[in-house]
């Protein structure tokens, strides 16, 4: 594929995303309202976005140049997510599944919906133990008197729902990376004290020597991970992304600084 086609490719994706309802529920299949686009623009088919109704279909057959099929399932009207607060339990399942973060709570605390942010995607109704979500009616399409009222509303909630859900992915992504860079530490600094401790003969000897220079793979591909994941926030003008890389480089580079000089103590001796 060249740089043109690549280009192109990119902006069909960003035009199919910029008509989805961003409601990011998955009735079409797939995770979220980007990665739809990806999809469509890949070949899926256009009809699969309940929330988006049989508008949307249209337009998306006109971006492609597809026929406007109808909708597979039945259009939805925008819906908000209202937690019976005083059934519910506090076991945090609704605030993992929600896309856009609109869910406020802690382990073992009352929870509650962010009215004006909650996309009405359906998602914290099943994992919920205890069934005490509903779904209703959002009260801002309720109130809207006008088909630009209703508009400017659906406008709103896809700016928002488009935010919010790349904001969690990024938080998601960051967590990741932290959880990765705690796990290569911990094991440099096992495998540092299992090559410290004494030893008799030989075999154990090479068995330390071993030790450390798993230790600096493990260093060196640790920061290997981050300067990668620094390189793609660049290439994607993420500056979220790139100061999060940023500031985990330097403990990259002090553990694989470390795991080296413990290797090398260890051969000098």
């Amino acid at each position: 594929m060249t740089n043109t086609d690549t280009s192109s490719r990119a902006m069909l994706i960003d035009a199919i995303d910029a008509e989805l309802p961003q409601t990011q529920c998955g009735k079409c299949g797939q995770p979220g309202c980007r990665p739809y686009a990806e999809a469509v623009a890949a070949g899926e088919a256009i009809n699969r976005c309940p929330p988006g109704g049989q508008r949307t279909v249209q337009r998306l057959a006109e971006l492609t140049g597809r026929p406007a099929l109808p909708l597979a399932e039945p259009s939805q009207s925008p819906l908000v997510a209202w937690i019976r607060e005083a059934e519910c339990i506090g076991c945090t399942k609704c605030i993992q599944a929600c896309p856009v973060d609109a869910i406020l709570g802690a382990s073992k605390h009352m929870h509650t919906v962010i009215m004006d942010e909650c996309t009405g995607c359906e998602l914290c109704v099943a994992p919920c133990p205890v069934d005490c979500i509903d779904l209703l009616p959002h009260p801002a399409w309720e109130a809207a008197e006008t088909d630009q009222e209703r508009d400017a509303y659906l406008a709103r909630r896809a700016e928002l729902g488009r935010k919010r859900f790349e904001a969690r992915n990024r938080r998601l992504a960051r967590q990741a990376r932290e959880k990765r860079m705690e796990r290569q530490k911990r094991l440099i600094q096992q495998r540092q004290r299992s090559g410290s401790a004494s030893g008799s003969g030989s075999a154990a000897g090479a068995h330390q020597d071993r030790q450390r220079q798993m230790a600096v793979k493990a260093a060196e591909q640790a920061l290997k991970r981050v300067q990668q994941q620094l390189e793609s926030a660049r290439r994607r003008a993420d500056a979220e992304a790139e100061a999060t890389a940023l500031a985990q480089l330097p403990e990259a580079e002090r553990l694989l600084a470390e795991s080296r000089k413990a290797l090398d103590v260890a051969q000098r001796s």
